[in-house]
């Protein structure tokens, strides 16, 4: 979970390098926090109006949680990729249909350079 804070504390921080293990258990806990999120709000919503009701708790609370958590997610995305020696503008690969996703999943996976690159020194395991 520190990994998630620290993403979160370093909300628009394009700069410096992100672990392979930062960037992805920070989309770990994203997935957990916003999964366990929905289904707590769909069965409260259920619960006090309906199905219907259920859905629209739903649908307002994961729609304001996606647009505050997406510049965090962009933020260490562009750090991973400064790890691996590659510009931040990158990212926009991820624009290209099928094939820029995983391009761009494929990149998270590569290990980051070993010691100092142009991007700054190698990221500290964990951050504190």
């Amino acid at each position: 979970m520190i990994y998630y804070v620290d993403a979160l504390r370093r909300y628009v921080d394009f700069s410096g390098r992100a672990s392979r293990a930062q960037y992805w258990y920070f989309v770990l806990w994203n997935l957990l926090l916003s999964g366990a999120a929905a289904l707590a709000l769909f069965c409260l919503g259920s619960f006090i109006g309906g199905e219907r009701a259920g859905d629209t708790l739903v649908d307002a609370a994961m729609g304001t949680y996606s647009l505050a958590i997406v510049i965090p997610s962009i933020s260490v995305a562009v750090r991973r990729l400064h790890d691996i020696d590659a510009s931040g503008w990158w990212i926009l690969v991820g624009l290209i249909p099928g094939a820029g996703s995983l391009a761009l999943i494929v990149a998270y996976c590569i290990p980051g350079t070993r010691g100092p690159n142009r991007f700054g020194p190698e990221p500290a395991q964990p951050p504190s």
